[in-house]
């Protein structure tokens, strides 16, 4: 499966962005999703996974209650709507995919698109 994220950019603190990630290849349905994140100078750290037929979510504490992640299994598409935005949240965004979604959760997956830039500004 090949993915291609899209969305990030520039927004203050305490605003919104959405992520969208497209899949092409067969079977999306059958992957779980997720998003990770790296800033600068840091290890890339899990952001939030969603199972394959949208039914589970998993989230990072730290974003918990500010982003939230869907899928729509018709539109090859998985996204991650990112509320409450704070300076901290400031990475590149990568989306992911695996047969097994634990896998993304450990920052372990098999498949990986190129990254989004999500910058905010305090």
């Amino acid at each position: 499966v090949q993915l291609q994220a899209c969305g990030g950019g520039l927004v203050q603190a305490g605003g919104s962005l959405r992520l969208s990630c497209a899949a092409s290849g067969r079977t999306f349905s059958s992957y779980g999703m997720g998003w990770l994140r790296q800033a600068p100078g840091k290890e890339r750290e899990f952001v939030a996974a969603i199972s394959n037929n949208g039914g589970g979510t998993y989230y990072a504490d730290s974003v918990k209650g500010r982003f939230t992640i869907s899928r729509d299994n018709a539109k090859n598409t998985v996204y991650l709507q990112m509320n409450s935005l704070k300076p901290e949240d400031t990475a590149v965004y990568f989306c992911a995919a695996d047969d097994a979604w634990g896998k993304i959760i450990a920052t372990m997956a098999t498949h990986w698109g190129k990254g989004t830039q999500v910058t905010v500004s305090s």
